[in-house]
């Protein structure tokens, strides 16, 4: 999927589903060339993912890449921590807010643009499981006015 210089190569629409974002975040990602090569492939999880700030730098955990079917033995470690390029005043923005409130970084998306590897980060809060039960309601309730709409243009 390529939407103006970018090419969106993995989403988590798990977390859309389990978190409430109130903040979204771009990130650089410090690769190896077998990551990347494997990332154009499209063959990565971001499912588990999390992003945790260790001694004033970020780090993404969690994110399996499919290692590189062409490397040979000079392959990459599939769940190994990637650093996160970001700026410093953002780094320490965030990790305030991780710490009183108990907020998570989890990863939304990861694309190429221009080139280079990014992920959308996103300041998350947990969401209860009847948050989860009235946010399935109201999809649902859309949908079906969706649908008797599109029902209602076709007899006419």
């Amino acid at each position: 999927m390529k939407q103006g210089g970018i090419k969106i190569i993995a989403k988590n629409k798990k977390a859309r589903y389990d978190y409430e974002i109130l903040s979204t975040y771009e990130a650089g990602l410090v690769l190896l060339g077998t990551e990347i090569k494997s990332l154009r492939e499209g063959r990565i999880q971001l499912n588990d993912g999390f992003a945790r700030i260790e001694s004033n730098e970020a780090f993404l955990h969690g994110v399996y890449i499919a290692p590189y079917s062409n490397a040979g033995p000079f392959n990459h470690e599939p769940t190994r921590p990637r650093k996160l390029l970001l700026h410093k005043r953002e780094i320490r923005k965030l990790y305030g807010k991780v710490q009183e409130k108990g907020l998570s970084l989890v990863p939304l998306s990861l694309y190429l643009k221009n080139s280079k590897a990014k992920v959308e980060l996103g300041l998350a809060k947990g969401k209860r499981k009847y948050e989860k039960r009235e946010a399935i309601k109201r999809q649902d309730a859309k949908r079906e006015i969706q649908r008797t709409i599109r029902e209602r243009s076709k007899e006419s």
